[in-house]
């Protein structure tokens, strides 16, 4: 504790912005062409004067001459310099303008190296930050759009080609009725992929959270885990659902997106037979619920990654579209609050923390 009050009264470094850094860089550039010039000029008339260059040259006689002269070789001596100097002080300015072109044109691999300059090297670590961000998610979204294009074709393609077999009038009604069944599994499918698009995008774009209201969140996650009964039975899941009562001021129909993105996920990738459990606890002044299952487990290293729109994690991509814990994410993050994953064997857990 003495310790880290001592490292506490140390003066701390004054760090001084890029942009000052810049500025300082040009202003010190213009003066030392200038301090250059000058000294230059007068070493040169001097030189001339002790060797009789200039002949019988008074400066009394002519100083109008004298300062003309003197302005001619300073102009001539600071564009040389000015010159010089430009081939290095722009060269990296212009490699940031040929980036930006190149940038804007859809070349996401473009990397600059504007040299070692304080300041200039930072611009070019952000540009190179950028442009891999940039690279990363074009990439992300090239995998989505072919995932997303195939998702959407598939149910297509089955209901066109269950209702052409259906015309043809050659079907029992139990097959029929099957059919039909199919037809509105892959309708919902279809719907549920449109509506998580839409969602997403109006999430994305909302800066600020509204319509909070005060409800009852246990009521409203058993609500949600109802909804699937259907999946969770199918799966013969035991339900572990047993929690108090629990009230929290959010938006509504927001967080209830949130626990059925996630309730699904917990069913669609459970072992058959196996355990769901969902949890609410008080965590100090917050809420935490959480959503555990036994299933096929979550690499370390995507933890993070699987929040990230469009991102499907492991090596089987049907695993979703990479939609669903995006919002979750952007849900979560527009409460103010924390959303997390942990894997441990074949036992997940996802918590939010509001």
């Amino acid at each position: 504790m003495k310790k880290d009050k001592a490292d506490n009264k140390l003066p701390k470094k004054k760090i001084i912005p890029e942009k000052t850094q810049i500025k300082m860089f040009f202003i010190f550039g213009v003066a030392m062409i200038l301090l250059i010039a000058i000294i230059l000029v007068a070493v040169l008339e001097y030189v001339f004067v002790k060797l009789e260059v200039l002949g019988n040259f008074n400066l009394q006689d002519s100083p109008f001459s004298w300062v003309m002269m003197f302005a001619a070789i300073s102009v001539t001596i600071g564009l040389g310099l000015t010159f010089i100097l430009e081939k290095m002080i722009l060269r990296p300015f212009n490699s940031l303008l040929d980036g930006m072109t190149r940038l804007s044109k859809g070349e996401f691999e473009t990397r600059i190296d504007l040299g070692k300059v304080a300041g200039i090297k930072g611009i070019s670590d952000k540009f190179n930050a950028l442009a891999a961000e940039l690279q990363k998610t074009e990439i992300l979204r090239s995998d989505f759009v072919n995932n997303f294009s195939h998702e959407f074709k598939t149910p297509i393609v089955s209901i066109s080609s269950l209702i052409a077999l259906m015309k043809t009038g050659e079907l029992s009604k139990e097959k029929q009725l099957q059919y039909l069944n199919v037809i509105e599994e892959e309708i919902s499918r279809l719907a549920d992929m449109t509506t998580n698009i839409l969602l997403l995008t109006k999430i994305e774009n909302q800066g600020i959270l509204t319509d909070k209201t005060r409800f009852n969140l246990s009521e409203q996650i058993r609500t949600c885990i109802l909804l699937f009964e259907k999946k969770w039975a199918k799966k013969e899941l035991l339900l572990d659902v047993e929690f108090e009562e629990f009230e929290i001021l959010a938006n509504e129909d927001m967080l209830k997106q949130v626990w059925l993105n996630l309730i699904d996920n917990a069913i669609k990738f459970a072992d058959k037979g196996s355990e769901l459990k969902i949890a609410i606890n008080k965590v100090g002044k917050k809420t935490a619920v959480s959503v555990r299952n036994t299933g096929e487990p979550i690499s370390e290293s995507d933890y993070e990654k699987i929040f990230n729109k469009f991102y499907q994690g492991g090596k089987d991509k049907t695993r979703g579209n990479g939609i669903g814990l995006s919002i979750v994410k952007n849900v979560v993050d527009l409460h103010c609050g924390k959303v997390s994953v942990e894997s441990q064997g074949r036992v997940t857990t996802f918590t939010v923390i509001l």
